[in-house]
Order: structure tokens, then C-alpha cells, then sequence
């Protein structure tokens, strides 16, 4: 009977050993296994103390990125009143009478928890969403530190969902706004902030998409699209590179089931730059107006005009006497860049447009009958109507417009009658269901309205919910109303 030949091991050396060492067996067989994993992995043996570090060790890690980005991402702590639930029976006046209970219904405190970005520690300046602050009475900042403040709110935008806040503290950690231009579908990026209440974490993942819109009705959108988590209290925190730069601010998943499911957006840095120096120097962002309506280039768009390809925005009406026609910009034409950068879609152009300061000139490339041109342009400031009386709509509360009066440049420019938005009230219903000052409402339900009087009917005559048509700047837009 042959005897079957194995490979060398360790045991060839312990069993030798046994004899005169008893209690090596075990070591050896240990140390073994040690050497063996070690040669495997090919790294050296070397004392603990030499190398602590897990980059030293020759392990990959995002720690240095994390240890300089967490100590600028901060809690937002947020106190609000909202009425108590009340039982059925509260709304009978004999019943309330009876019980001597008070009119009007009872407040009560809820607290929720979002996160910001410290974004300028000289002057206390914290970059938020402004859904996570909406009808705040109260905001306290928490840093990593566990230090607390008051903060004040500098200036917010519904439009972008960012919002500015200031702390008075002093040694702050700020991060460094990186050039959210520069990203690329496939870059590895953190989101920091802190979801669940349950404290400061980091998550993983990568750039998915860029130039994402149609999330709100609102919105100048041209989101950073990330499968890194973003979960609830995630919003206002922060989304860095691997060079610990801020490029963006997280603002809202994609959630059929209640939960992250890897399709997670930011509001890049480069707009969010652009909000927050309108909010510091102004209070509020005041948006231009250019005169043009616009469309995404369609394949048969691009055939017919002999187009590279499918980026840029075509223009598909000019406004009569606008901004737009002065500067010499036509029908048909495509806009391919903006200010030298390229534009990626007519979204894309349409939120940069929007915070294009008011008298700012721009530059626009665009290509007209398969040539190249540039062609400057100055914002004008939004269309105002007539002088004339601000009235209140009762069946919107908080809402108070202006009919437009025959004649003026907003008539002819809707072929028609509507309202001018004058004033939205804090906390109102008007505010929560997207109207804005400037706004001009034109239709209900597809049905045209021209006086507040028609406008009053038409809220009343809807059990279902209302689709409100309204133009904004040089965009129509349509608020859904349940």
C-alpha cells in the first residue's frame, strides 16, 4: 500500500516540538495561521505601534475625508405650532359653548431635526434646505461639539429649497465649496448629516445621474442624482467629494416604500453658491426675466437643424418686445451654452436663468441654421401689473393679488386678463400650496380666469382639487391643490 504524499506545513516543526514543549502545539498552530494570512494578503509584519493608521496599514479608507468634513455638518433643530387634532365635536359652537372651550383651536409644539452645512465660520453662516425650516418659530444649531445656538434665518428659497441661516459662534469649522460643474456620472461622493435623530453618520456611493428636474412644481431644478443613502433628517446635510468639497446639498429621495432605496438628490453646490449670495446681499433671490419659452431638443429637432446632439435648449417663442427679441435671439434658435458653460437642457437653462441676478448681461451660444453665434443679453425685471387694488381671496387665506388691467404689457403678454400674486402671509394656506409674490394666475382648472371674482367661483366650484395655471418669471407652471 502506497503511502499518499502531502505538502509541507507547519505540523512537521510542531510535531517535534510537542515532545519537549507541551504547550506549543497550540501557539504554533496559531502563529501559522497568522504568517499565512499575512504572506496571503501581502502585507509585512510589523509592531502595532509603527503603523496605527488604516492608510498606513495599506487599507483603503475614507476616514481623513470624514474627520474633515463632520465637524462642519450640523443639526437643525426646529420648533413649529401646529394646531391640536380635534375631535368632531369640537366644531359645534353649542358644544364648545357648553364646555366653555376657546374658538380657536389649540396649539401645540412639534420639534423635527434636519441637518446644514457650515459654510462661512467668520460670519456663522449655514447652508439648510428650505423645507426644514418652513414655518420654524424656533431653529437651535447643534455642532458636532455638542455646543448649541439660536440661529437666525437670513433668507430662504422655495424655489431651489435652500435656505441661510447664521449662528453667533465663534471656532467654527467650515467646508470648502468645490465646483459642482466638474462632476461626472461614476465620482464617489459622502452624504453627511443626521438622519433619524440618532446622531451624526456617513454614507457611500456615487454620482448616478446630473441635470435631474421634475421632482416639484416649483422648482429651478437641475439636481445631483446619488445612490449614497439620504434618509429622513438627511436633508440640509451634506454631499462632499473625495477632496472633502462640498458639491451639494441633500435634499429629497425617490421613497415608494417608505424608506432609502438608492435614488437619493442634491442640489449642487454651484446653485446653491448662487441662492445663498442673493439671500446675504438681499434677503431674498430676485429673479430676472429674459422673455422666452423653451423646449428640449427632440432627435427630429436635431436632424432638421443639424445639431451635434441632443443637448441645449431650443427656443420656442420670443416674447414681443422682451429682453429675449432686443438682443436679437429667434424662434428656433438653440442655446448650447450659457455664459461659456455648456447647458444641458432646457431645465438646466431654465435654472441658471433664474438666478441670473436682475441687470446682469449674459452671454449665450447658440447655434441658427446649423452656424454658431453669440449673443449677448441683459435681464430685465420681472413684469408688474398697473397700479391698482390688492384684494383678498377668501377661498385661498393668506392670498392677496391684482387684476390685471387692459392695456398693460402683462395683458398683452397673456392674450388676456389674470392675477398678480401682491402678497402670500406667512404660515397661510396660500404660502404651503406654492404661491409666490410676482406669480400671475391665469386659468383654474383650465378655465380662464381674469378677475378675482371669477377666480372665487372657480376655487369654490371644485370638490376635487384645483390645477392652477400660473407663469413665473419666463415659465408656466401648474399648482396642484387638494
Amino acid at each position: 500500500m502506497k503511502r499518499r504524499r502531502t505538502a509541507p506545513t507547519c505540523s512537521g516543526q510542531e510535531d517535534q516540538l510537542t515532545q519537549t514543549m507541551p504547550c506549543l502545539p497550540r501557539l504554533l498552530r496559531i502563529l501559522c495561521a497568522v504568517t499565512a494570512a499575512l504572506l496571503l494578503s501581502g502585507l509585512a509584519i510589523a509592531p502595532a505601534a509603527a503603523q496605527p493608521a488604516a492608510e498606513a496599514r495599506g487599507l483603503p479608507s475614507l476616514a481623513p475625508v470624514v474627520n474633515q468634513v463632520t465637524p462642519a455638518v450640523v443639526n437643525v433643530s426646529v420648533i413649529t405650532r401646529v394646531p391640536m387634532e380635534d375631535n368632531p365635536l369640537f366644531r359645534d359652537p353649542f358644544f364648545r359653548r357648553f364646555f366653555n372651550l376657546p374658538d380657536r383651536p389649540q396649539q401645540r409644539k412639534e420639534q423635527a431635526a434636519g441637518s446644514g452645512v457650515i459654510v462661512d465660520a467668520a460670519r456663522g453662516y449655514i447652508l439648510t434646505n428650505h423645507h426644514v425650516i418652513k414655518d420654524a418659530e424656533q431653529v437651535i444649531i447643534t455642532l458636532r461639539d455638542r455646543r448649541q445656538f439660536p440661529a437666525k434665518l437670513v433668507g430662504a428659497d422655495p424655489g431651489t429649497d435652500i435656505a441661510v441661516l447664521q449662528i453667533p459662534a465663534q471656532n467654527l469649522s467650515a467646508l470648502r465649496i468645490g465646483d459642482s460643474d466638474a462632476l461626472q456620472v461614476g465620482d464617489w461622493v459622502l452624504a453627511v448629516g443626521n438622519p433619524f435623530g440618532i446622531g451624526q453618520t456617513v454614507t457611500s456611493g456615487i454620482v448616478s445621474a446630473l441635470g435631474r428636474s421634475g421632482l416639484t412644481v416649483e422648482g429651478y431644478e437641475d439636481f445631483i442624482q446619488t445612490d449614497a443613502s439620504i434618509n429622513p433628517g438627511n436633508s440640509g446635510g451634506a454631499l462632499v467629494n473625495l477632496r472633502g468639497e462640498l458639491i451639494g446639498i441633500n435634499t429629497a429621495i425617490v421613497a415608494p416604500a417608505g424608506g432609502n432605496v438608492g435614488i437619493g438628490f442634491a442640489v449642487p453646490s454651484a446653485m446653491a453658491r448662487a441662492v445663498m449670495e442673493q439671500i446675504v446681499r438681499h434677503g431674498e433671490v430676485r429673479r430676472g426675466r429674459l422673455g422666452i419659452e423653451m423646449a428640449d431638443v427632440t432627435p427630429e429637432a436635431q436632424r432638421r437643424l443639424r445639431l451635434p446632439s441632443l443637448d441645449g435648449a431650443l427656443i420656442s417663442e420670443v416674447e414681443s418686445g422682451s429682453p429675449a427679441e432686443k438682443a436679437g435671439l429667434r424662434e428656433g434658435d438653440v442655446v448650447t451654452a450659457l455664459n461659456g458653460r455648456p447647458v444641458r437642457g432646457w431645465s438646466d437653462l431654465r435654472a441658471r436663468l433664474g438666478l441670473t441676478p436682475v441687470g446682469d448681461e449674459i452671454e449665450l451660444s447658440v447655434v441658427r441654421e446649423g452656424g454658431p453665434q453669440r449673443i449677448r443679453a441683459r435681464i430685465a425685471p420681472p413684469q408688474t401689473a398697473s397700479a391698482g387694488e390688492i384684494q383678498a381671496v377668501k377661498a385661498m387665506p393668506g392670498l392677496r393679488v391684482v387684476e390685471i388691467e387692459r392695456g398693460s404689457p402683462l395683458f398683452q403678454r397673456l392674450r388676456g386678463g389674470g392675477l398678480v400674486v401682491a402678497a402670500t402671509d406667512n404660515g397661510s394656506r396660500a404660502l404651503q400650496a406654492g404661491f409666490r409674490p410676482g406669480d400671475i394666475i391665469y386659468a383654474v382648472n383650465r378655465r380662464r380666469v381674469q378677475t378675482v371674482t371669477e377666480f372665487e367661483a372657480l376655487l369654490k366650484g371644485s370638490d376635487r382639487g384645483y390645477a392652477i395655471g400660473l407663469l413665473r418669471g419666463d415659465f408656466n407652471l401648474t399648482l396642484i391643490i387638494r
